[in-house]
């Protein structure tokens, strides 16, 4: 081999290579390359503890050879301090340091002291040993014969034997060398499964957008990894899932729950019970970029403690949350979107009537529907009643049913304009109701119902089961409720328009056309009708006299007189001029005429200045051929005629078959 190739493998990293005349030795490379580890000056005081072991090593390999048993043996470091040896050897060591000791870690050469003073003409020998590349001196060993020994023998003994300590020295360093490889390589190799595992894993929840997948997989995955561990995983959220173990996380007694205590902390938690149990729970977080979702807890002997990779669970459960917050995005982007079709559709399907019984009826049919409840009532404030009025409900005995605006639960969301949730009425019971104890429901959901910025009433839905309603249903509900406000609102307006546009402004009667429509309703549906046209006697010469706008007020009164006289479902409508008229839907021309009378005889008595009335009346029943409605007004305008013809202040029945009258 030339000088150099020779070169060339010596200055090649880690080229502790055997030579011979022909070049390397094949086949020598790896074992050559440890045999050329070393330790440096900067290793000297960590070697100790090795350098004890090799002396061990050396003695039980050296024990039964004849020089050990004339010997006593120590080692010092290399600055001559005492390291491990023979005891009874450390006086003779002290007595002569400062002779053989001193040449030897000085001039770094083997060294002998004869007898003098306690070493009793014994020999001393001191060997230094030097490492294997740089030659630094890291140990002195000292040996003192126990009988007189010729000092040439003694120094060449212990140089044959520091040679063989400082072979076992470097065994048993390349021992650790090789343990330490082979540690980092089972780490190499658990590193490489683990991250075939988490990234098979991750994978297999990168394809999930199910929560309750994302959860199964979450615990499958564990079980697979430890078979003999009892797992379960305990959540936060508003979630029901049918996985058997998958459980709420309840935090009462949290400082007594190792998964409590983990959610709360939200950091790793390892409990290990006391003896003679053996079990250990630990407690791992599962969160994602908005915080903690739950809690992976898993309990196991522990004996099987040492062998589970904490770190690796840390990380799955990390992946199942990211990966539960990305399913639960998902779910609720569709939810959302699910929701806006609804509201979308019922609101199309509201804006198609403008009649508040149509309204009332659909909303309370569709938000059943929607979020599947057993009861649904609507309650809307009433002004002439004063109170609550139930308008719709699928409770049948609670229909048209009026109750005090500060009843139950209802008129507790009245009055608070908040909505409300209960999950459990018997238990909490904020108030009264009679549609939670009549229907036994447990659970409401309740909003008040804003019409126009205003609270108008409020909508109640119940189920039987406890904690059925859950937060989106709560908020669905406020989102529903506003869009069907809106419908009442367009609803009420459009009664309005139709009130102001069938009322007459100065009386608040009727007018004629809508009289006339009700009278031809009326017909199609009734036995019999009678028509009351009432006309204020001399009404010009109150104008003439007291002035138009006194007369506005004559008429007024006699309205009011009028509108409180007749019954609720009565029509008083202002015919024309001073001229009235009241429908009676299904009285014969006998009650008329002591409706009639009533009023005559009130206006005579009530209106300031005072005023007398007149009266005609006319009839149809089903008996008669159908009469029409202009020719019911004609009979009854002949005989109101017939009345002022006939002194006025009277009541006229049409063809006179009756008459009252009164001077």
């Amino acid at each position: 081999m030339s000088e150099e190739q020779r070169k060339v493998y010596e200055s090649s990293p880690g080229s502790a290579v055997m030579f011979n005349d022909a070049g390397p030795i094949p086949g020598n490379e790896p074992r050559l390359w440890l045999q050329g580890l070393d330790i440096t000056p900067h290793d000297f005081p960590y070697i100790q503890p090795l350098i004890s072991d090799s002396y061990l090593e050396w003695l039980r390999e050296s024990a039964g050879t004849q020089a050990m048993r004339k010997y006593s043996w120590a080692l010092l470091s290399h600055e001559g301090a005492w390291l491990t040896g023979a005891p009874e050897i450390t006086e003779y060591v002290h007595a002569s340091e400062e002779e053989t000791l001193t040449h030897a870690l000085h001039s770094k050469k083997a060294a002998q002291g004869l007898g003098k003073g306690s070493l009793e003409g014994r020999v001393l020998c001191a060997v230094p040993l030097f490492t294997r590349v740089h030659g630094d001196l890291f140990a002195v060993m000292v040996s003192v014969a126990s009988e007189r020994m010729e000092p040439e023998q003694s120094l060449m003994l212990t140089e044959t034997y520091a040679l063989l300590f400082r072979s076992c020295f470097y065994r048993q360093m390349e021992y650790i060398f090789a343990d330490d490889l082979e540690k980092v390589h089972r780490q190499a190799e658990r590193e490489v499964q683990r991250r075939s595992i988490l990234f098979q894993y991750v994978k297999r929840m990168h394809v999930q957008i199910n929560v309750d997948s994302v959860l199964v997989e979450a615990i499958d995955s564990v079980l697979a990894l430890y078979p003999k561990a009892k797992v379960e995983l305990f959540m936060s959220q508003d979630h029901e899932s049918v996985h058997p173990l998958v459980r709420p996380l309840l935090l009462h007694h949290w400082q007594e729950e190792v998964y409590v205590r983990t959610f709360m902390e939200g950091s790793l938690t390892i409990h290990e019970h006391e003896e003679p149990d053996t079990l250990v729970e630990i407690g791992i977080p599962m969160g994602g970029k908005q915080g903690v979702y739950g809690v992976l807890h898993v309990e196991v002997d522990k004996s099987e403690l040492p062998d589970m990779d904490l770190e690796l669970l840390g990380m799955m459960a990390d992946a199942a949350g990211t990966a539960f917050e990305n399913a639960k995005l998902y779910e609720q982007s569709n939810l959302m979107i699910h929701e806006l079709r609804m509201i979308n559709e019922l609101t199309q399907r509201l804006n198609k009537s403008l009649h508040l019984a149509e309204i009332f009826q659909f909303a309370n049919h569709e938000l059943l529907k929607i979020l599947e409840a057993d009861y649904c009532c609507i309650l809307i404030h009433n002004e002439e009643l004063g109170g609550l009025e139930v308008v719709s409900c699928n409770a049948e005995w609670l229909a048209k049913e009026v109750f005090e605006k500060d009843y139950g639960l209802g008129g507790l969301v009245y009055h608070s304009k908040e909505p409300l949730i209960l999950s459990d009425y018997q238990e909490e019971r904020p108030a009264e109701s009679r549609l939670m104890e009549s229907t036994r429901s447990s659970s409401m959901i309740a909003t008040p119902l804003m019409v126009n910025g205003e609270v108008r009433g409020v909508v109640l839905l119940t189920h039987a089961k406890r904690h059925y309603f859950s937060y989106d249903s709560y908020r669905l509900l406020q989102a529903l409720t506003s869009h069907i406000g809106l419908a009442i609102g367009n609803a009420f307006l459009h009664a309005e328009v139709r009130r102001m546009a069938n009322r007459d402004m100065l009386t608040e009667l009727y007018a004629r056309h809508y009289l006339d429509e009700i009278i031809h309703e009326c017909q199609n549906r009734d036995f019999c009708g009678s028509l009351i046209v009432v006309d204020i006697d001399e009404f010009k010469l109150v104008n003439d006299t007291f002035g138009h706008q006194r007369g506005d007020k004559i008429l007024k009164q006699v309205s009011s007189i009028v509108k409180t006289t007749i019954r609720h479902s009565d029509i008083p409508a202002r015919w024309g001029g001073e001229e009235l008229a009241v429908y009676l839907p299904g009285l014969g021309i006998q009650q008329a005429v002591q409706v009639a009378e009533r009023i005559r005889l009130r206006v005579a008595e009530e209106t300031d200045p005072r005023v007398t009335v007149s009266c005609g009346i006319s009839e149809w029943n089903w008996t008669n051929d159908k009469i029409s409605v202009e020719s019911l007004f004609y009979r009854a305008d002949m005989a109101l005629y017939e009345a002022k013809n006939g002194g006025r202040n009277r009541i006229v029945v049409e063809r006179a078959e009756a008459e009252i009258g009164m001077d």
